[in-house]
């Protein structure tokens, strides 16, 4: 079973997803391609912070920390 469109802030710990899309605008938008979150992607997340923000985000073989607002710019869908 694969859910559509959440925020990849929503995705589980330890589930993989496929980044459908990044809605984000101006330099947000150019700063999330440039760490590699891209449409297509295969990503997973492998932790959270206590307070739940930032999240941390496995993505070809590479951990990388988001702030949950920018999270909330990439729709992914679960594989």
């Amino acid at each position: 079973m694969t859910l559509n469109n959440l925020k990849l802030r929503e995705l589980p710990v330890g589930k993989k997803a496929k980044i459908l899309s990044v809605e984000a605008r101006g330099e947000m938008n150019r700063r999330i391609r440039d760490m590699g979150l891209i449409p297509g992607s295969t990503v997973s997340i492998v932790g959270r912070a206590p307070l739940r923000d930032p999240v941390a985000v496995r993505l070809s073989g590479v951990t990388i920390s988001l702030r949950n607002s920018e999270a909330d710019f990439i729709k992914v869908e679960t594989l």
